[in-house]
Order: structure tokens, then C-alpha cells, then sequence
């Protein structure tokens, strides 16, 4: 034991290989300083528990990062600890775990399994951990404490966004971020929300991109061929067939389907945790549509669930997005007519739902059938809660309409 200094701590030789060497502050009981065979030096304060009395120790940072008067301030700060029946090593891992179970990856874990999981749909659930992992996580870093992020710092984000060309991922990044912070908030793991009124930066335009015919040629010719598989490809024609949403199409089960070998009858029924607005959807089959699922459940094994299953090793439906990346695949092999105004403005999987429900309308089906094909709520409440009448009579026709409309766009395009 001797009085350290700092010229003391700068002379300390370095051990022999695989050893440490450590002096005892005289001065200040319990502080003790190493230095290990590669020449790390630190200090660390030595103590017995104040209960069991066995030898704990506390690192209390490298040398000279840590000065000598500030480890002597620390020692003396956890020698209190002690002389108050406390045993400062284990409120350190109390602290640590604090602080691991209120890092941003660890909340918003959290409010994916306790929130997201619980109230909304699959697709929903793959857009958000799609947003938070290829987005948010790696500007903010897992571990960092949410106490730490500040409304620059989601500012930041959403700019570098904005810049890359993607305004309405911007405010939707902003908006996933606002709501994990709501929930930090009710359950406690926070005390300030930093979106709190916060503008959404990204200037969005409404969705108007509708297919015309030569681009309706040209999606059913390349959608079930290279460089998008079979599988895809029906996935996505089904869409444009039923105006389905992309999510509803992309989890469709076996279990899903009714009467499929009736032409008359055949359909398959969303259940509500299925559908955006929570509500049951029958959707009818043409002979389009049958002979399109059909081809897709000659792709897969008898006992599979899902009809359009993912490649991926976790098993499960085909994801949504992947309709999505499909859809710009066509835009890179696409030739003839149709490609320039595709390429110009590439689109999207619901654009295809899009098209379905414009088109309906040109075949001169009413309104109120057409938000029955689109699954949209009626208002009002007498049909919220008394008409539950679910026009599929007329759904039927409006879609037995379509196909037809369609088949003489395509021509003989075939299945």
C-alpha cells in the first residue's frame, strides 16, 4: 500500500505476461489501481458486503481518463454505500439492467409484442418491424436510452429520408416513432414523448396511379415469369382480380377458402383479424380467380396452410412487401408498350387494387357493391350496426364483370 500519484501511476512497470499488477491508494481506503500485461491501466474500488462480508469489487473507470482525484471522489461516494449497509456492486447491476430494459430496441420490443401483436394485422406488423429495423434502429442504435433521443434527432432521421426520395416512409417513420413513445409513456418507461406535436415533414401526394390497358397487357405477360417467381406473380394477379389489399392476399389459407370446386359458389372469407377495418370479408370467386389459386396451390405441398408461402426458412405467409419489390422487378425487364409510362411511374401492389376499383366503376357497377368488393366500411349507424346484409350476390357480379373486362384487355394471356 502506498500514496498514489500520478507520476506513481505513469511508472507502474507492466507485469509479466498473463498478469496484472495493482497498487492500494493509502490515502483513500478501498481505491485500488491496475495495470494488466497490455498496458490497460484502471482503477476500481475494493469493499466487503456489508452482510455476507465477502470481498466485492467495483470498476471505476481506465486511467487517465479517470483522474486520481475523481476515482478518490467515487471511491469515497461507494465507501458511504457500504457504511450504510449497502453493496454498491449490485446497485450497479441494478442500474445496468435499468438501463438495458429502457434502451429504444428494448421499448420498442416491447411495444411490438405487447401492443403492435395484439391489435393489428400481419402486414401491419411486417410494416412496422420493417420501418423500425432497416430505418430507426440503425440511425439511433438498439442500446441507446430513449431519455436520450431528442426531437433533432427524429428531425435528423426524417430529413435523411426526405432526401433519399422517400417523403411518406419520412412521416410514417415519424409516426412509428411517436407511437412506441406513447406506449413508453403508459407503461412507464419514459417521461416525455419527443414527437409530441411535432410536424410531419414529408409533403405527401394522394395516390391517383391506375393501369391503363397496355400496362394491363404487359403485368399479366412478365408477372408470373422471371425475375419474379410463379408463386409471386399469382399472388399479385389475385389482387388485381379481387381488389383485395396486398396483406389479405399474401396470407390467404387453404382454411380461408369455401366451395372451391363450385363455380357458382366458390369464394374465400377473410376473418376480421385479417382485414384493416377489423370487419369480415367474403370474397367470391370468378372463374379467373379459381383457376389463379388453383395454379398456386399446385405450387405447394398438400398439407401447406398458406397459399402463397414465404421462401424464407421461418416459414409462414409470403410477406407483403415482397409484392411490393415485385412490383418494381416488372419495371426492370418491361419492354413494348406499356413499359415507358410503367417505368415512368412504377407501381405499386394496392395501385393494382386501385385499377380493379376504377375499373368497376367504368363498367358502370354502383358505389355501394364497389365498397363491398373494396371492403370498405359503410358509415352511418344503421350499417354499422343493423344492416349486415354482405352483398355478395352483387359482389359476384361486379367481380364476374371485371374478369370479363379484363380477359378481352389481356386476350388469350392464360393463367
Amino acid at each position: 500500500m502506498l500514496r498514489l500519484t500520478d507520476q506513481v501511476l505513469r511508472s507502474v512497470a507492466l507485469p509479466k505476461p498473463g498478469k496484472r499488477r495493482e497498487l492500494i491508494d493509502a490515502r483513500c481506503s478501498g481505491l485500488a489501481f491496475r495495470v494488466t500485461d497490455q498496458g490497460a491501466r484502471s482503477f476500481s474500488f475494493r469493499f466487503r458486503d456489508p452482510k455476507t462480508r465477502r470481498v466485492g469489487r467495483v470498476t471505476l473507470g481506465p486511467y487517465p481518463d479517470l483522474t486520481l482525484s475523481k476515482a478518490r471522489e467515487k471511491a469515497d461516494e461507494l465507501r458511504g454505500q457500504v457504511a450504510n449497509g449497502i453493496n454498491p456492486a449490485e446497485v450497479r447491476k441494478r442500474e445496468r439492467d435499468t438501463a438495458a430494459s429502457r434502451s429504444f430496441g428494448a421499448v420498442a420490443a416491447r411495444y411490438i409484442e405487447e401492443h403492435a401483436k395484439r391489435r393489428n394485422r400481419p402486414s401491419t406488423i411486417e410494416g412496422v418491424e420493417r420501418n423500425l429495423n432497416l430505418h430507426i434502429l440503425p440511425h439511433f442504435g438498439k442500446h441507446r436510452h430513449i431519455d436520450s433521443i431528442e426531437r433533432g434527432d427524429i428531425v435528423e432521421l426524417t430529413e435523411k429520408l426526405i432526401a433519399a426520395g422517400t417523403p411518406v416512409t419520412a412521416n410514417r417513420v415519424q409516426t412509428l416513432i411517436g407511437t412506441i413513445y406513447s406506449f413508453a409513456l403508459d407503461a412507464g418507461l419514459t417521461k416525455g414523448n419527443p414527437c409530441s406535436r411535432l410536424r410531419k415533414r414529408g409533403t405527401e401526394k394522394p395516390a391517383t396511379r391506375v393501369l391503363n390497358d397496355d400496362e394491363l397487357r404487359l403485368f399479366w405477360k412478365r408477372a408470373p415469369v422471371p425475375p419474379l417467381t410463379r408463386q409471386t406473380g399469382l399472388a399479385l394477379r389475385l389482387i388485381l382480380l379481387t381488389g383485395c389489399r396486398p396483406g389479405e392476399i399474401a396470407g390467404l389459407r387453404r382454411s380461408e377458402l369455401e366451395n372451391f370446386d363450385d363455380a357458382e359458389t366458390a369464394l374465400f372469407q377473410l376473418p376480421g383479424e385479417r382485414t384493416k377495418n377489423k370487419l369480415a370479408h367474403v370474397v367470391p370467386l370468378t372463374a379467373f380467380a379459381r383457376d389463379t389459386i388453383a395454379a398456386a396451390l399446385e405450387l405447394i405441398d398438400a398439407k401447406e396452410e398458406f397459399i402463397f408461402p414465404t421462401r424464407l426458412k421461418r416459414g409462414g405467409p409470403m410477406r407483403a412487401h415482397s409484392l411490393t419489390v415485385a412490383m418494381r422487378r416488372i419495371g426492370t425487364v418491361a419492354t413494348g408498350p406499356g413499359a415507358g409510362t410503367w417505368k415512368a411511374a412504377l407501381p405499386s401492389p394496392h395501385d393494382l387494387r386501385r385499377t380493379a376499383s376504377t375499373r368497376l366503376s367504368a363498367l358502370g357497377i354502383p358505389g355501394e357493391d364497389i365498397d363491398a368488393v373494396l371492403n370498405h366500411k359503410p358509415g352511418g349507424t344503421r350499417n354499422k350496426h343493423y344492416n349486415q346484409y354482405d352483398r355478395l350476390p352483387e359482389k359476384r357480379r361486379a367481380l364476374t364483370a371485371w374478369a370479363g373486362s379484363l380477359a378481352g384487355i389481356i386476350g388469350n394471356g392464360g393463367i
